[in-house]
């Protein structure tokens, strides 16, 4: 399922073959973006931008990713072992 927060990363470089919206699509997708930035930047409704990724998945010229989730809390033994070492500096 893709949806706006969907990570987008290219797997190839535009084939002769790709459209103009599909060529800019991988060109913007050599570093891993979300289906909502590559709808800004392409200036095209989420609802194109997912079926040019659908066609483009299908063909294993991208790749999909989860988002990465943050924790909403620090780990207390990270925050300590950060703290202990910047103190040993």
């Amino acid at each position: 399922d893709i949806d706006l927060v969907t990570l987008i990363v290219a797997r190839a470089d535009p084939p002769v073959s790709a459209t103009p919206e599909e060529a800019a699509l991988l060109r913007l997708c050599a570093a891993p973006l979300s289906v909502a930035e590559l709808s800004a930047y392409l200036s095209l409704p989420f609802s194109v931008v997912t079926v040019l990724l659908t066609d483009l998945l299908a063909r294993e010229l991208v790749q999909a990713r989860a988002p990465i989730v943050r924790q909403k809390v620090a780990d207390r033994n990270l925050l300590e072992a950060v703290m202990h070492g910047l103190q040993k500096l």
